[in-house]
């Protein structure tokens, strides 16, 4: 399916006048029948539109895949609705990272908390253990 919009220069948006001047000044004969077949009928527009936009979102869901025409089909019909790829990360690889890393930094806090929760309850013994020796020493405590 060709892109008329793009082959005649004018946005979806454009009223009746600007199509028809597209049209009239289209130096394509096939083109310009394609168009004058598509763009005189209200219905077939709206279908067409419809159509459009269909197509235009599956050319960008090909973009944000990572998919495109080989250079062979570059300025081909087939290219019309195909953009550039889009190497963004996507929403669903962004959250599997941070769920990852949440993970791993959770996975080497439980590494780490057997032996420290050891040496913590040790000090703290030991310390209870020190300040009673002292008081008892010092005669703080009675016996």
């Amino acid at each position: 399916m060709r892109d008329l919009y793009q082959r005649l220069a004018v946005s979806p948006e454009a009223n009746e006048q600007e199509i028809s001047q597209a049209v009239a000044s289209c130096q394509h004969s096939a083109l310009r029948q394609d168009a004058e077949a598509v763009f005189t009928v209200a219905e077939r527009r709206e279908t067409y539109d419809t159509l459009h936009d269909t197509v235009s979102d599956i050319g960008k869901l090909r973009a944000r895949l990572g998919l495109s025409h080989g250079a062979h089909w570059q300025g081909d019909v087939a290219n019309d609705f195909s953009l550039p790829p889009d190497h963004a990360i996507s929403r669903h690889d962004e959250l599997v990272d941070r769920v990852s890393h949440a993970v791993s930094l959770y996975n080497r806090w439980r590494r780490l908390r057997g032996p420290w929760l050891l040496i913590a309850v040790f000090a703290a013994g030991a310390g209870i253990g020190i300040a009673l020796g002292l008081a008892l020493c010092l005669g703080l405590l009675p016996m």
